[in-house]
């Protein structure tokens, strides 16, 4: 499986955005945010402050969402992204990037940056999609991403639950529930409170702890402490590191709401 056929990721979504302002009288601002849900995020930008956006952008509407970064592996991940791309300078890890230009726009220096985001620690061994939401807008990131980090086009899929670690079709129908279930690499038992990594593959069973199997992927990078991918043991087939991450672990109601509010307070403490 190569890096433009993803699997659908299905639980928690966390992202980072550009918007970019089509007001006439301010024409070409752009704004960097963090979101756990894009399209609720820019009708509350276009709302104003009354409706949770942020006071930068209040009454300056309408904008439109150009771009997103999407898979993070947490919140705070996503956090520390948008903190530094909207404060280049102020980053250590960032201090190669050259400051704007008076010839060059807000949008082409807000992509200069994040074209070397994705190319410096940590970021750059982290399983992100970038997402251009307005074609019409895109541009080519010079450098371009990493090739484990593809492009995609369009608003996001439809959440979908991937097949994870759920039963692989036709499977025996009346499974034994007491016997222990091993992991395929170490072959212990995994306990009920881990959360095993799976292939999701159809027709391959494959199940391991996540420290064992992140062992195998780093076999050809022993310098490394997080896989980008590697080849499952059990089908042979590739697999990206972030895609296993993702597809068995999937968030609960109460998480959104934590997320939710720490979206819209996390954007008040930054501008008060």
């Amino acid at each position: 499986m190569g890096p433009t056929e993803r699997l659908a990721r299905p639980g928690r979504f966390f992202g980072v955005y550009l918007l970019y302002c089509l007001n006439p009288r301010h024409r070409g601002r752009v704004y960097v945010g963090f979101t756990v849900n894009p399209v609720r995020r820019v009708q509350q930008h276009n709302g104003g402050r009354k409706k949770g956006g942020a006071w930068r952008t209040s009454g300056r509407g309408p904008w439109e969402m150009v771009l997103l970064v999407h898979g993070f592996p947490s919140s705070v991940a996503a956090l520390r992204f948008e903190w530094a791309w909207q404060h280049p300078h102020a980053s250590r890890r960032l201090a190669h990037v050259g400051r704007r230009t008076r010839r060059e726009a807000a949008l082409e220096f807000h992509l200069r940056v994040l074209a070397h985001m994705l190319r410096v620690p940590p970021w750059a061994r982290l399983p992100l999609t970038v997402r251009w939401l307005r074609q019409d807008f895109q541009q080519d990131l010079c450098p371009p991403p990493p090739p484990h980090m593809p492009l995609a086009f369009g608003p996001l899929p439809p959440p979908s639950r991937g097949p994870g670690c759920e039963a692989v079709p036709n499977a025996d129908p009346e499974p034994d529930l007491g016997a222990e279930v091993l992991c395929a690499l170490c072959t212990r038992a995994l306990q009920d409170e881990e959360d095993p990594l799976c292939c999701p593959h159809l027709g391959c069973d494959l199940k391991a702890h996540v420290i064992c199997l992140a062992e195998e992927f780093l076999r050809e990078e022993p310098g490394q402490l997080l896989p980008l991918e590697g080849q499952c043991p059990g089908c042979k087939n590739s697999l990206l590191w972030g895609d296993l991450i993702w597809l068995c672990r999937s968030g609960t109601e109460e998480d959104e709401e934590d997320l939710d509010f720490h979206e819209e307070h996390w954007t008040d403490m930054l501008e008060n």
